[in-house]
């Protein structure tokens, strides 16, 4: 499935060292809209860890701006293997589609393969992959959370 056009007035860069704050507002309001139990304010240390560890060993962030230069969205991708540990979009603009151009992003940086946990309970995400060409290819647990995750995937067409 193809992503909408961006909005001529969105930019997608890599990550800086200046989009920190922003990019841990986005990830914990993101995920506090999808599971509002859990503390995610509490993780900011660990996301930051997680991140530069995943970008050590390859992974980009590529991070979505809007027309006042606010973070919209961002993607974290390693394009070794394909995968896909983190897409974000700010909960305001969920349902805009750039969920789906954050994934087309990913694409670019990882053109044949992208693997990624979902958590099973999470049927939005999963809606989302399964329409943009993703299959379920196994099962595991979140490390963090123990919740059930289920694996997917998506393969570029021959």
């Amino acid at each position: 499935m193809n992503a909408p056009p961006l909005d001529v007035a969105m930019k997608l860069r890599l990550r800086a060292e200046d989009d920190w704050p922003s990019i841990l507002d986005v990830w914990v309001a993101s995920w506090r809209a999808t599971y509002p139990e859990i503390d995610f304010d509490a993780r900011r240390d660990w996301l930051v860890r997680h991140l530069r560890d995943l970008e050590a060993v390859g992974a980009v962030t590529l991070c979505l701006f809007d027309a006042g230069s606010r973070l919209a969205g961002f993607v974290v991708i390693n394009p070794a293997d394909g995968w896909l540990d983190q897409i974000c979009v700010a909960p305001d603009r969920f349902g805009a589609g750039l969920g789906a151009s954050l994934l087309s992003a990913a694409r670019n940086v990882s053109p044949s393969l992208i693997r990624l946990d979902v958590n099973a309970d999470n049927v939005r995400a999963i809606r989302f992959y399964e329409r943009d060409g993703f299959s379920r290819v196994g099962r595991g647990a979140n490390s963090l959370s123990g919740r059930e995750t289920i694996m997917m995937e998506w393969r570029a067409q021959r």
